[in-house]
């Protein structure tokens, strides 16, 4: 039976063509939860970026890839795991962008603020393509030498070769995963979004066998994956579509109130 269903948002829940969710997926969303299954997005964003699910009520979210999870409390939101990026890679980070040869976009993102070192193009592009607002510009150096204890995730402009070097020679203690050919999201190696999926499921006394997942990118193929049942967007990578259990329709096809009524969730 299951007992918590977690879903992805941008390209899973939301479509990157409307930049809304559809009325499918609400009402299944509405359905679920008058059955007695918990609802919790599981998203690369941080929580106070989540601002294209409307009105729709959730019990919790697993936000910045798993690195910091929160659960309803009454009518708010309370946090019951958190975990920041590396110090030592941080200050590795830093010390490599110093150079003016290795310079790249990279973004910094604690639990209510997202910075960036420099807007190009492709910022410009990406953070449109997302509907989100443009971080603020900082000075790196200043910021990590006095917050590193409060970034929970990196962002960085790079391409798949350009992040094997940073993650194998810079960030030596982080992960990293994308699911858009022109950026990768950077964690602490000790969290991820199936790591998140079982801090929410113990909090609540749910067994991994008794949860559903959605996704569509690389950084969902660690939940899709660890999951009981784990569900692939029409619209998800190739390698996301390898490693799932079913594979529904896009994001803008009805996907989740097909692949929910596949599995008999929803009406």
């Amino acid at each position: 039976m299951i007992k918590a269903a977690f879903f992805d948002i941008d390209g899973t829940l939301v479509s990157f063509n409307t930049h809304k969710i559809s009325e499918s997926a609400k009402e299944s969303i509405k359905q679920l939860r008058e059955k007695g299954i918990k609802v919790f997005a599981a998203s690369g964003r941080a929580l106070f970026q989540i601002d294209n699910l409307k009105d729709i009520e959730l019990d919790g979210y697993v936000t910045v890839n798993g690195g910091c999870c929160f659960v309803k409390d009454n009518e708010n939101f309370k946090e019951i795991f958190r975990v920041s990026l590396d110090k030592e890679d941080l200050f590795s980070l830093m010390n490599y962008l110093d150079d003016k040869n290795n310079k790249f976009p990279c973004s910094l993102i604690t639990s209510d603020s997202v910075f960036i070192n420099y807007i190009d193009e492709i910022i410009n592009i990406l953070y449109g393509m997302a509907n989100v607002k443009l971080p603020a510009v900082i000075d790196f150096n200043d910021y990590i030498t006095n917050n590193y204890k409060d970034i929970l995730q990196l962002n960085i402009f790079v391409d798949d070769n350009r992040e094997k070097y940073i993650m194998n020679n810079v960030l030596k203690n982080s992960i990293s995963s994308r699911w858009h050919f022109s950026f990768a999201d950077v964690n602490p190696k000790c969290s991820g979004k199936n790591v998140g999926i079982d801090k929410v499921i113990e909090y609540y006394s749910i067994d991994i066998s008794e949860t559903i997942a959605f996704g569509d990118g690389g950084n969902d193929i660690g939940m899709i994956k660890h999951a009981g049942i784990g569900v692939a967007m029409g619209n998800a990578n190739d390698d996301v579509k390898e490693i799932s259990d079913y594979i529904t329709d896009s994001v803008d096809d009805d996907g989740i109130y097909k692949a929910l009524k596949h599995f008999d969730l929803v009406n």
